[in-house]
């Protein structure tokens, strides 16, 4: 029971534990990938599209393993928050690298 309880109390906001960092790194990583993929759209390039796939598909999986690992909810502190914006952004990301990727063969 004492177990339980511990597994279940929340961290204050500002803690930084190993799980939100992973899980922030993750969903920075995704956002840099969403920037070089609107880039490479808008400029067809090949390069910037290859990067925002990459770098798409690192945040998702990444954000994947922490929300894998996570034994609680939002607040005790396993960074899911974080891992599910990676998630998120990291999809938006390489769907915008393969789009950029599509357009720059259709340039070619």
């Amino acid at each position: 029971m004492i177990v339980q309880y511990t597994l279940a109390q929340s961290v204050d906001a500002g803690t930084l534990t190993t799980g939100r960092l992973v899980g922030a790194v993750a969903a920075l990583v995704a956002l840099a990938g969403v920037v070089a993929g609107a880039l490479a759209v808008a400029r067809h390039r090949r390069r910037g599209a290859t990067a925002a796939l990459a770098t798409g598909v690192a945040g998702m999986a990444a954000g994947g393993i922490v929300v894998a690992m996570a034994e609680g909810g939002p607040g005790t502190g396993y960074g899911i928050v974080g891992g599910f914006a990676a998630l998120a952004i990291g999809l938006v990301a390489a769907a915008l690298g393969g789009l950029g990727l599509a357009r720059a063969r259709a340039r070619a």
